[in-house]
Order: C-alpha cells, then structure tokens, then sequence
C-alpha cells in the first residue's frame, strides 16, 4: 500500500448536503497488487479497470484508486499516476452526468491544478499527509455573499465548562482559524483542543471566511468546550473524513502540520497571545512622550494602523488638552490602561479599540490616553499619576483590579473644582456594551458640557458688556484729553502769537524812535536856503507835512516816512502827476535832483 487519499465533489447546483468524496484507497503496482474493492455500493466496476498483464520491469507503473462520493452515490476510479486530472473529469462526468465545466477540484497538494496535470504532480506524492475536496465553481448566491464582506457577525459562543457566554462582533472577513485563536485567548484552551458545536457543515475548512461559512446572519450561536481526548488534534467534520496517509518514501514524517489546521505555535503548546516581540512599554522610561510613541508603535504593530489616535504626552497635558479649553471645545478623557499579563487584552484590543465605530467614536468625542501596567513599576507610575490628578479613591479603585480584568477604559469627565471618574470599562465586554456605555458618558458630558456652555456664554456677555463700557469710558476720556491739549495749543500759540506781536511792535517802534531822532531839524522858511515843502497822505486819509531843504537826500524823506510808521519795506511813496514811485529813486539823490522842489504831494500806498 502507498497512500490514500480523499476529494469532494459539487456540482453547481448542489448544496452542502449533496457533497461528494473522493478517496485514494490504495497505490497499485500492476504485477504484485490486485485492483481494491469497492466500499460502495454504488461502486462501478466500470471504473476498475483491470490492468494487464506484462513482464516485470525495474520500475512498474503505478496505479492511484480513487474513491468519490457524491450526494448518496460512490463512485471509484483507478488510474496510472501519469494520467491527467482531466481523465478523472471525464470519467466522472461519464458515470455521473456532471459537466466537466461544472466540476471544481479542490483539495490537491499542490493547490488549484489544471485539466493538463498529471496526478503525480497534482497529488504530491512525497508530502506525507493531506486532503482534497473537489468544489463547484461559486454559485450567484455565494457570489452575493463576498459582496457582503462589509457585514459584521455576532457571535455568541458558549463556554460549557465555565458556564459562560461570550458576545463577539467579527467582520466578514475573519476566518475561522482567527475566531478560534481568539476563543482560545479567552478560555485558555488552545485550537487543538477545542471542541465545537454549532458550525454548518459547509464550515469544514478554517481557513473560510465567515461570510463563506454559511453561517446565519447577522448572529450564530456556537457551544466550545475542552476535547476529552488531548490525543485528538483535528476538528471532527461532518463533510470531510480526514484519512492518514502513510508513505514509505523517505522523510515522511508530519512535515506539514498546517494543512490540518494545526498551528506550528499550539504543536509546541504555545498560543498566539504569548508571542509578543517586546513590551507594549518600556519599564522605567524617563519621558512620558517616549513611552506613549513606544506603545502606540507596538499597539500598531500588533493590531494594525486602524485603532484610537493615543494622546502623546503626560496624564496632566491630556488633561489640559480635554478639560481647560474653552466649554464648547473640551471633550471627555479616555485612559486606556493594558495589561499584557490578561487573557482578555488580546480580544479587547482587536476587536473592541480595533472597531471602525469604536475608533471613530472616540477620536470624535475623546481625548485617548494609555498606559501599560504589566510591569510593576509602570503600573507604580501611573498609580502616582492617578493621585496627583483625580485623587487617591481613583488610585485605590485601579488598585483593586485584578489581572484579569484588565484592561480597563477609564471615562473621565473635567468639572469646576474637580476631576470626576464616570466609568470604568473592563476587558471582559463586548463592542455593543462598550459604544453604549461610552454613549452613556457622553449624554452625562454633553448635559455638563451645555450647563457649562451657558455659563460661559453668560459670563462672557456680562464681560461683552463690561469691557464695552470701558471701551467707552476709555474713548469719552481720549476725547476730553484731546480736546484739552487742542485747547491748550491753541491757547499757547496765541500767546505765542501775541508775544511776536509785541516784538514785532516794540522793534518797529523802537526803529522808528531811532529814526525820528536821526531826522535833520525841519528848516524854517525864512532861512536863505532853498526849503521844499512836502505833504504826504497816508493810507488812512491823513497828510503828513513838513518843510526839508533842497540839498536832503531822499533818504532823509524815506526816514520821516518810517518814523511815522511807513518803512519803505512795506509802503511805496508815489507822486500824484506824473505818477513815480520815488522809493524806487536812488536814496542818494537829493530833492532836487528827484523834482520835489519846491513843494509837492505826496501819497503812500502799501506794498502787495
């Protein structure tokens, strides 16, 4: 005997009830082996063949029995290891009425194979160990179904021996393995052991999607509990016989165990949550800043990108960030605390911090913060924290949790004179119960958050009004200091005005003093000199008369003028016919060479 092997075979109308097998009974060598009966009694003998006889070589060819079931009808097939896969098709298409272009083999070693392959290549005869399923192509309602990958399921799973239920929401698409693995953070029984009831028979392959499993939506009940057998290794399956294989090739051993579902971690009794890299956080760091980048580098790494945008800094500017802004701005602050050392961290973060709804929540309405307790000194720090902020019943509430409570969401509300705890959320919950009790905190912050809003629209319009008036009192006083000062120039430019007045006058008058007293005597008339007598009116109306002799310079006239308060600068001295400006005459001219002899009149006409 060389091996045995086992297919499934649907149609594209048939449903999981009209599965059918294929089995690999024996491996044939023409000379020394007989063809293997059939186990069915729908067995053909059509399909056994009888070999013929011939001589013995060094190497005879070998014979694969096949042996499918198919709905309630079992058909075997024996067939040289250098046949096709396509002759298989043949054959059952001839015995079975299946169309070849309906017929979808899965289940071959070296994966989906072509009509063209030989069965020594598709089987892969030196790996120990396997199984093949022949499928149908995707029927349109399962096409529909990967259209719906978007959904979520919720599904409550039955832990018989703790007597507890749990209530998980997973995307479409999960796979089963990871559901599993999941369960098996929870309950502390590892894939291997696990025992199931509740699955469909279409789910007989872990590596399905939960869209693909066929399993009722939006919610599927399942039963778990430990195997009585540690020995049993594989989930029994209702569609699918897992058949040993046995080889006498060399190194045949279990070199694959992942084909059975068996996950190289569970073969060494390792779960998937013990295989961390490093800490969430390091112990002792100095910075707080570079504790949250160290955490929120790991949180991404374990859980993907899509989780709450972490606060990066200290407990106390996370609070100032939430809580000292002004009332329409503040949010509520989430202190996310993980403990590594928890069977539950691993769901919670994955699929509760994880969630589109949960992440988008928070990011909206929180200011997320988180810390890393499972070292005794980081949870030591953040107990120090705790007290210096919220006071030390918060400190002492951390305190009494235990390890496998955690992780806790702490829900904290700012308030005028205090920091206020709302909620405590521990690990051991579900998305549902989480949005709801974070709902919860936001209809207590939101009725605060108005209160606080009114308050502070009140307080404002009341410092509006104040510093309008101010503003006011401030303007009216700017005004009657500018008018002061305007007044006060005014005043002291008039002075100042008046004062150049004064000089002004005072020199002129003094000019005129000095002039008057420099005038040459008037002459008499009788003096045997020549005498002109000259009469002058002023702008006025007034004359100005006096006698001067002939031989006077013009000057001497120009000088009487000025002491009368006419300086030749401002006045001009004209004759009446002809019309002269005698100021423009040379002042060294006497009288008589300017013809004012021997009497004439004289006027003064301002200068423009």
């Amino acid at each position: 005997m060389r091996c045995c092997k086992i297919f499934r075979l649907l149609d594209s109308g048939s449903t999981p009830a009209d599965d059918m097998f294929l089995q690999t009974i024996t491996d044939h060598h023409a000379a020394s082996s007989s063809p293997p009966s059939s186990s069915s009694s729908s067995s053909s003998s059509a399909f056994c063949p009888v070999l013929p006889s011939r001589h013995i070589v060094e190497r005879q060819p070998r014979m694969l029995n096949f042996h499918i079931e198919y709905r309630t009808r079992s058909v075997e097939v024996v067939l040289e290891e250098a046949s096709t896969v396509g002759e298989i098709k043949q054959i059952l298409e001839t015995e079975l009425h299946v169309p070849v272009s309906k017929m979808q083999l899965k289940g071959w070693k070296s994966g989906d194979v072509s009509d063209s392959v030989s069965l020594q290549m598709a089987q892969g005869w030196r790996c120990a160990g396997g199984m093949s399923r022949l499928l149908p192509p995707p029927s349109p309602t399962r096409r529909a179904g990967q259209e719906s990958l978007n959904q979520n399921y919720l599904l409550i799973i039955s832990h018989r021996e703790a007597q507890r239920e749990y209530s998980l929401n997973f995307p479409a698409t999960r796979t089963i393995q990871e559901v599993k693995r999941n369960i098996s953070d929870l309950t502390n029984i590892p894939v291997r052991h696990q025992q199931w009831d509740g699955w469909p028979a279409s789910a007989s392959d872990d590596s399905m999607t939960l869209s693909s499993s066929g399993i009722s939506y939006p919610c599927h009940h399942l039963t778990v509990c430990r195997r009585s057998s540690p020995a049993a290794t594989l989930e029994p399956s209702e569609e699918c016989t897992d058949v040993h294989m046995v080889s006498d090739s060399e190194g045949d051993d279990f070199e694959d165990a992942s084909e059975f579902g068996v996950d190289e971690s569970e073969i060494f009794g390792m779960g998937s949550s013990s295989c961390r890299k490093s800490p969430m956080m390091p112990e002792n760091s100095e910075n707080e800043g570079d504790a949250l980048l160290h955490f929120t580098g790991e949180f991404s790494s374990r859980y993907g990108d899509c989780h709450p945008v972490f606060f990066i800094g200290s407990l106390e500017a996370a609070s100032q960030e939430a809580f000292f802004g002004k009332a329409r701005d503040r949010k509520l602050l989430a202190i996310y605390l993980h403990n590594d050392d928890s069977v539950l961290s691993n769901v919670f973060c994955s699929q509760m911090m994880c969630a589109e709804s949960i992440v988008s929540y928070l990011s909206q309405n929180f200011i997320t913060w988180a810390w890393d307790v499972t070292k005794e000194a980081n949870k030591a720090r953040l107990l120090t924290m705790c007290t210096r902020h919220f006071g030390s019943v918060v400190a002492q509430t951390i305190r009494t949790y235990k390890t496998d409570q955690f992780p806790l969401l702490l829900i904290v509300m700012g308030k005028r004179t205090s920091n206020e705890v709302l909620n405590v959320i521990q690990g051991n919950t579900t998305v549902d119960e989480l949005m709801m009790r974070l709902m919860g905190a936001m209809e207590i912050f939101t009725s605060q958050q108005q209160e606080d809003i009114r308050d502070e629209d009140e307080r404002e319009a009341r410092e509006m009004v104040k510093r309008e008036q101010d503003e006011a009192y401030r303007l009216s006083l700017e005004a009657d200091r500018k008018k002061r000062e305007a007044q006060e120039r005014e005043e002291a430019e008039q002075v100042r005005q008046e004062r150049i007045r004064k000089e002004q006058e005072e020199e002129r008058e003094a000019i005129r003093l000095s002039l008057e007293q420099a005038l040459p005597p008037e002459p008499k008339e009788e003096e045997g000199e020549p005498v002109s007598k000259l009469r002058i009116r002023t702008p006025s109306g007034e004359f100005l008369e006096r006698r001067f002799l002939g031989s006077c310079k013009l000057q001497v006239l120009f000088d009487f003028v000025a002491s009368k308060g006419y300086p030749s600068d401002e006045f001009k001295l004209l004759t009446t016919f002809p019309r002269r400006n005698i100021t423009q005459l040379d002042p060294a001219w006497t009288l008589l060479e300017a013809k004012l002899f021997p009497q004439e009149t004289l006027f003064l006409e301002a200068k423009e």
